[in-house]
This record gives C-alpha cells, sequence and structure tokens, in this order.
C-alpha cells in the first residue's frame, strides 16, 4: 500500500465565515491556523497548502482571558537612539487597527516560511460585521458551540 500524498490540483478550498464576538483570541487563533494549514482534511499533506480560505468578522469583539489587555506589551524599535516604543493589547484592541491582534496571533502560531506566507494570504479579518466576500458563499464557522470554553464566562 502507497502513502497518499496531495497534488496541487486535487485541493479544494472553501470559505469559512467565523465572528469572534465574545470568543477567547488564542482559542479562536488556534483553531484559524489549523484551518489555514488545512490540517481537519483527510488528504493534508505538509508540504502542500491544502487549507480553506478564513474571513473573520468583528475583530474588534473578541475577548482576552486574565489581565493580558493591561500586562501584555508590545515592543518594536524605530532605530533610532532610544526609540524603543512599546504598547498594550487593550490599546491595540481600542485603537485604530484592532485586526491586527488576531492576525499576529495567527502568525505566530503558522510556519515561517514561503508556505507559512502562502497560507496567511487566505486568511482575510476585518472590523466590524461586513466584509467584502459575500459572492464566494461562505459557509458559517459557530466556534462558541464547539466547546464552552471557548467563549468568555462573565
Amino acid at each position: 500500500m502507497k502513502t497518499y500524498a496531495a497534488k496541487p490540483g486535487d485541493i479544494e478550498r472553501k470559505w469559512v465565515l467565523i465572528d469572534a464576538e465574545g470568543i477567547v483570541l488564542g482559542r479562536l487563533a488556534s483553531l484559524v491556523a489549523y484551518r489555514l494549514r488545512g490540517k481537519h482534511k483527510v488528504i493534508f499533506s505538509p508540504n502542500i497548502d491544502c487549507g480553506d480560505h478564513i474571513v473573520i468578522i468583528n475583530a474588534e469583539k473578541v475577548e482576552i482571558t486574565g489581565n493580558k489587555k493591561d500586562n501584555k506589551k508590545f515592543y518594536w524599535h524605530t532605530n533610532y537612539p532610544g526609540g524603543l516604543k512599546e504598547k498594550t493589547m487593550g490599546a491595540i484592541l481600542t485603537g485604530k487597527h484592532p485586526e491586527r491582534v488576531i492576525i499576529k496571533a495567527v502568525e505566530r502560531m503558522i510556519s515561517r516560511n514561503a508556505l507559512g506566507r502562502k497560507q496567511m494570504q487566505k486568511l482575510h479579518v476585518y472590523v466590524g460585521a461586513e466584509h467584502p466576500h459575500a459572492a464566494q458563499q461562505p459557509e458559517i464557522l459557530d466556534i462558541a458551540k464547539m466547546n464552552p470554553k471557548n467563549i468568555r464566562g462573565t
């Protein structure tokens, strides 16, 4: 018996819509990375991009557990002397581009090579409930119903 190896022509990509409202960030990111990679499919091959297109709406309403909104800091340097900058996760979520929190969380779970960059191109994150991918007829994936731990208990 031979081992099956998927070919690029064998892959069928779907479009999946996820509403991030009330979903815990880490659980959302791990599930999205799993789907982008294509590991949920029977024909998964580690060297082929066989994942689905993922559309995430309401990115600003994602939940962060614990004190990470205030304590978790992101650093970058401007390449000038004394140019070390920092911003908390809460400041990013209430700022101009709250979708970047989800993008970075998923990006850090995907491999850092050419295949990972190709997989990240299939991630579409939007602030608000509108998205321009209605023509692709994405199927809705309800993460909140998969596990009660996926939503934050208030």
